[in-house]
């Protein structure tokens, strides 16, 4: 047997051991070879489902992710034929072993093994038990609108499909939370909650639910989106729920008229669609604003390279992503010159963007100076040769009209 084949023949091995042995953490297939032009990587980790040991396939595609979850006899096989087929390099976390096999161009296996000191008994019961206990929740897995929504079954149990979601949901609540005690708005006798591009509306219902029912807040919620057909299947939600204080609305975060809203949100805000949303987060006075950008196209045109960047920002994928930090960042600091407190961070993606950027503004109790925010504003505009920003000319028509 040929060394390379050795190679892929040891890694197999360990793959198996790890299945075999309920010791596999996680492993990582890439540099996808496959008909699949959108997936760019599978990651599977171990599952408990029901008290059996099972493999979460997790598909990551360009704009969305899709998860299977298979037994681990199957899985092992389903695994072997990937390996032999589609993807070109596989990485190996167990218990035991921290292993990389890579195939060349010309075909071989090459194989990078680490050996880890595996841990007692008594350690690994402890990590066991650990590992076992109940995360803190956000959001109560029997809430019935999450059945509504398919997130769960009629049993209340998580359908598997929909794991990634539910994370989502509670890591978005756990934010929205940490705000509104920041601002204090939990001492409020009513709440507006604006949802601009709610789409399917899970986290609509989610704000809904934590205000209501975790908060004993009342609350009016406004979800707002372009497509006719998912706003009436949300409003049909909501009726069969028999829930007040939540409704849905045809339109678009540029057209609608701000009234009196506390909470701001818009997720998956394409390009200036989240200036537009973040200028009327701050004319109504908003005090928690909460935007995913996804696309940046009106900065990216204007940029003009400092001669000490040109040799970094001449590929094109650097600067994109020196476009998006500019025009975030420039955002978030008209944000604070507007007396807000904010913080850009990596949110959980959601399914049809990989993006996972959030812009988070709390309104400020007490005002300060801004000049200096103002100074650095201008400071970033001259040294990238930025004559216009969208955010910036929105808030100067309003502070003119």
């Amino acid at each position: 047997m040929a060394l390379t084949e050795q190679n892929f023949q040891q890694f197999v091995g360990l793959l198996q051991q790890a299945l075999t042995e309920q010791q596999l953490q996680k492993l990582v297939l890439s540099k996808y070879q496959g008909t699949e032009t959108e997936l760019q990587r599978l990651e599977i980790t171990p599952v408990l489902l029901k008290g059996i040991w099972q493999l979460k396939f997790l598909y990551q595609y360009k704009t969305n992710h899709i998860t299977k979850n298979l037994l681990a006899e199957p899985a092992g096989q389903a695994i072997l034929n990937l390996l032999q087929s589609d993807f070109k390099q596989a990485n190996l976390q167990s218990t035991g072993h921290s292993c990389q096999l890579s195939q060349s161009k010309k075909g071989k296996y090459l194989l990078n093994c680490q050996t880890i000191a595996v841990a007692s008994k008594d350690q690994q019961q402890t990590a066991v038990i650990t590992h076992n206990r109940q995360k803190q929740r956000y959001v109560e897995q029997s809430r019935p609108f999450l059945t509504a929504l398919g997130v769960t079954d009629q049993q209340q149990q998580l359908i598997p499909a929909m794991s990634n979601k539910w994370k989502q949901i509670n890591k978005f609540i756990e934010i929205l939370a940490g705000a509104v005690k920041d601002t204090g708005l939990a001492e409020r006798k009513q709440l507006h909650v604006a949802d601009f591009g709610s789409g399917k509306a899970y986290l609509t219902f989610a704000m809904h639910d934590y205000f209501n029912h975790t908060l004993n807040l009342p609350v009016i919620v406004t979800g707002v989106e372009l497509r006719q057909h998912l706003v009436d299947l949300c409003n049909n939600t909501a009726q069969a729920l028999d829930l007040t204080g939540i409704q849905f609305e045809q339109g678009d975060v540029k057209h609608f008229k701000a009234r009196g809203i506390n909470v701001m949100v818009a997720l998956h805000a394409c390009d200036t669609a989240t200036d537009y949303a973040l200028d009327m987060g701050i004319r109504t006075g908003a005090e928690i604003i909460m935007c995913s950008p996804c696309c940046h196209k009106q900065i990216r045109p204007q940029v003009q390279l400092p001669q000490v960047l040109a040799p970094m920002l001449q590929h094109g994928i650097h600067l994109g992503q020196e476009a998006e930090m500019l025009t975030d960042s420039l955002r978030a600091l008209l944000l604070e010159a507007h007396g807000y407190d904010t913080k850009v961070f990596e949110f959980i993606s959601l399914e049809h963007t990989s993006k996972n950027k959030m812009i988070l503004a709390t309104k400020r109790h007490k005002a300060k100076d801004n000049s200096a925010v103002l100074r650095q504003i201008q400071s970033l505009k001259q040294f990238y040769g930025i004559t216009e920003h969208c955010l910036e000319q929105l808030l100067e028509t309003s502070a003119a009209g």
